[in-house]
């Protein structure tokens, strides 16, 4: 393929991205007050924990210190941690209304069941026993902190627009110089790969979730099977999330970026830390596929990587054509990287380092793969799926 061919196919891609794929660049898909439902429905927040001390206390502290007007309690399912994850949640909360928190101590992790989804469902089966009325269950993470009128907002919006399930994708950690150059990067690839406004309306097939925090309504969720019929899923949020929104032709999800009303505390300033959340799940989203692998890893590079590459080599090639479809593919991209930037509060000018960080997710799902292949794939705390 000639030059003038690669520059001019990344030209046309970025085209098709820019109009055609649900307009994800825009990341304008945002949580917005809505008004106060009549009544306030029971809600039950399970937090599965392994290991995690350092930000379980915050975490429960934030969830009793919650503005919420309804009935709302709060089950912490401890995974059989090691490094003093109950502990650290009681004395959290010590000095809050403990009556309205519940520690769980896991039991060990049965065949077929990924470690989250395994506490999720004791957690989801002591709610039932605990709080038979609740309407909402709030399905998060041992690392996400909810503002204190978060859950007010969710609620209020779930019932405002009859919603089976109602997600936020956390604001992630962004700081340092890895942080700065893979979290934006990171975001904005799960909005192309589920654009946001396809996943929010109920005549798209699309579906996905961010199971750092998910209200789901109770009666969808039994009607889905529970989390038992997903029990293997590496990607737990966006596996739920299909199945609630096939439940029926009307059934709707909704899926937002969280400016402040959930943050991350999981520390992302290291490399590793990012590496290894991405070739965790990279090749199970590609289903295991070395088909899909190899297309993958073909489409990022004509996409991605093509265009830089030709534009800062025109001295040795000297084709001015190419350069300037690169030129054009270059620009549209970083165009449509900046909203996600200006949304982590990083400059304009960081938009034309998105191939760096493009090439460097190509090798984390090149790396996903290879662990899988030497039968490490999945890894997450100890466990390896």
């Amino acid at each position: 393929m000639s030059l003038v061919l690669i520059a001019a196919a990344a030209f046309l891609a970025w085209i098709y991205l820019t109009l055609a794929r649900g307009m994800f660049w825009r990341a304008s898909e945002r949580l917005i007050a809505a008004p106060a439902p009549e009544s306030w429905p029971q809600v039950v927040a399970i937090i599965p924990a392994r290991d995690e001390a350092e930000t379980i206390g915050a975490v429960v502290r934030a969830h009793l210190a919650c503005r919420y007007r309804g009935a709302f309690s709060v089950i912490v399912v401890d995974d059989l941690s090691t490094d003093g994850t109950t502990e650290a949640a009681r004395v959290a909360a010590l000095d809050q209304s403990v009556d309205s928190l519940e520690i769980l101590s896991g039991e060990p992790l049965p065949e077929g069941w990924s470690g989250k989804l395994w506490a999720v469902h004791q957690g989801l089966t002591l709610a039932q026993a605990r709080a038979p009325e609740a309407e909402y269950f709030l399905l998060t993470d041992a690392d996400i902190m909810l503002a204190p009128d978060a859950l007010s907002m969710l609620v209020s919006k779930a019932e405002r627009e009859d919603l089976s399930l109602a997600s936020l994708m956390a604001r992630l950690d962004a700081r340092g110089g890895w942080a700065q150059l893979l979290v934006p990067a990171f975001i904005y690839f799960f909005q192309k790969l589920y654009p946001f406004p396809q996943v929010n309306d109920p005549n798209e097939n699309l579906a996905a979730a961010a199971g750092g925090c998910m209200l789901v309504r109770a009666d969808a969720l039994k009607q889905a099977g529970g989390v038992k019929v997903i029990k293997g899923a590496l990607i737990d949020d966006c596996a739920l999330a299909k199945r609630i929104k096939n439940l029926t032709p009307s059934t709707k999800i909704w899926l937002r970026l969280a400016d402040d009303e959930a943050v991350s505390l999981r520390d992302n300033r290291s490399l590793s830390s990012l590496w290894n959340m991405v070739a965790r799940t990279a090749y199970a989203q590609l289903a295991y596929s070395p088909i899909l692998l190899i297309g993958t890893l073909s489409g990022m590079m004509l996409v991605y990587l093509a265009a830089p590459l030709i534009v800062l080599t025109l001295a040795w090639h000297g084709n001015l054509t190419a350069f300037l479809y690169a030129s054009f593919a270059w620009g549209i991209m970083a165009y449509t990287y900046w909203p996600t930037l200006k949304f982590y509060h990083r400059p304009p000018w960081e938009a034309a380092f998105l191939p760096v960080a493009a090439g460097l997710y190509t090798l984390m799902t090149m790396a996903s793969a290879l662990r899988q292949w030497r039968g490490l794939g999945g890894q997450w705390k100890g466990r390896t799926y």
